[in-house]
């Protein structure tokens, strides 16, 4: 009589994680939600950081479907590095905690989980899911002094910029570093009008939109990705001279109300609408050239 061996099936990823490693993803889940808590108050909740939501909801999507599609299998992690990092920011993220240092405390608290998740996990299925776990990182708070050095250069060449333009086209004009002075309206240049909010917002739409799109091109990725920067500042420029010119005409009422945010949403979609233009242009540029080269 033979018998026929039934073949071996792979255990899920949960069906393989012992009870020490269950403890560990909740002693992880535990830390967390404090802290998306009080991120969710005190960063989403404003401009600066309002794609937050947004990120976290694409980004768990992500995660799942790549470790639903992963053939990478579980492999067994170092544990003295995993264990040795895990409580290094568990340390910071303890002393953030203390100190209510918000942007440290996220900080340390991603670090703690990706110090988790290559114990649970191993390291070959994390390089496997790299996007996800890069990706879900946007939705951490810069911290302020970052916040000043990058956009406080740009604030300054903005507001430079539109001033020697409207005053070449005949505007009472004049700025001092970030002070701009059209007729009797005095306007300051925030950090919005740098342009961070529209990069980071820009770089969490289009790179969710462009790996989803071309993960496998690296060339594509990095051109539609290195153009988010360019395009974020110059659509902020335009932003600041329209609220130049609206003030300039209309009065500082009107520059600082709905009119202030419309310009902001109108120069989103703008940009938006131009990198999927490039991604576009570049598709179709490819795409013809392979035509031509199999011909």
């Amino acid at each position: 009589m033979l018998l026929v061996k039934a073949p071996l099936r792979e255990k899920s990823l949960l069906g393989s994680l012992s009870i020490a490693d269950i403890v560990l993803a909740l002693g992880c889940a535990v830390m967390v939600v404090p802290t998306l808590i009080k991120v969710a108050e005190l960063s989403w909740s404003t401009e600066q950081g309002g794609h937050g939501p947004i990120v976290l909801a694409t980004g768990l999507w992500l995660l799942w479907r790549e470790l639903k599609t992963a053939t990478v299998a579980r492999t067994r992690p170092n544990r003295v590095i995993g264990y040795g990092a895990l409580a290094i920011f568990i340390a910071i993220y303890m002393l953030a905690r203390i100190t209510s240092i918000l942007e440290v405390e996220a900080l340390a608290m991603y670090g703690a989980l990706l110090s988790g998740a290559y114990l649970l996990i191993g390291g070959a299925l994390m390089r496997a899911i790299w996007f996800p776990l890069l990706y879900l990182a946007l939705i951490l708070p810069p911290p302020d002094t970052l916040v000043f050095a990058i956009t406080q250069p740009i604030k300054i060449a903005i507001s430079e910029w539109a001033v020697a333009i409207l005053h070449a086209l005949g505007y009472p004009i004049a700025s001092s570093g970030v002070m701009i002075q059209i007729a009797q309206y005095e306007l300051l240049v925030a950090a919005a009008c740098a342009g961070l909010n529209s990069i980071v917002s820009l770089a969490a739409v289009c790179l969710f939109y462009v790996y989803l799109r071309h993960r496998s091109n690296p060339v594509a990725f990095l051109i539609t990705a290195l153009a988010v920067v360019p395009i974020a500042v110059f659509s902020n420029f335009v932003r600041v001279i329209v609220l130049i010119l609206i003030t300039y005409y209309m009065g500082e009422a009107a520059a600082q109300g709905f009119l202030h945010d419309f310009a902001g949403l109108l120069m989103f979609a703008v940009a938006l609408l131009t990198i999927f233009s490039i991604d576009s242009l570049f598709s179709r540029f490819i795409s013809r050239r392979r035509t031509v080269a199999r011909l």
